[in-house]
């Protein structure tokens, strides 16, 4: 076994658990592809489309389990996802793998600023907070 496929074991790892918790493990598998493994970015893409089932599957089981799941929120977002992944697609498909890559990164780092900065904290995550003190 090679060193790469250690690494892409790795990654797989800490996607999935990032997945697990509902994060989303393309924030984590996307860039590491990109910067470990370097294929080109519509394979990575891809790759990260095949990872999302499984993981998805096992993730959404356990919260379904736990009644963390609000079906009447869920499935309009799902009908609608589905739509928005065939158009995705196709707009993915006709720019340029750098391109894509850019606009991803610029995801990223926007959902990561706002995360940051654009939040404000809400009732219930004070109470925890404050239960960890």
């Amino acid at each position: 076994m090679g060193s790469n496929s250690v690494i892409v074991m790795l990654i797989g790892l800490a996607a999935g658990i990032i997945s697990g918790m509902g994060i989303g493990g393309g924030a984590i598998l996307i860039p590491a592809l990109v910067l470990f493994v370097k294929p080109e970015q519509h394979v990575v893409q891809g790759v990260n489309l095949l990872f999302f089932i499984p993981t998805a599957i096992v993730a959404l089981a356990i919260h379904i389990r736990h009644k963390n799941v609000d079906f009447k929120v869920g499935v309009p977002i799902l009908i609608f996802g589905l739509g928005g992944a065939v158009i995705g697609s196709k707009i993915a498909m006709s720019i340029d793998g750098g391109v894509l890559r850019k606009i991803f990164g610029v995801f990223l780092l926007a959902m990561g600023l706002y995360e940051i900065f654009g939040k404000k904290s809400t009732k219930k995550s004070r109470e925890v907070k404050k239960s960890v003190k």
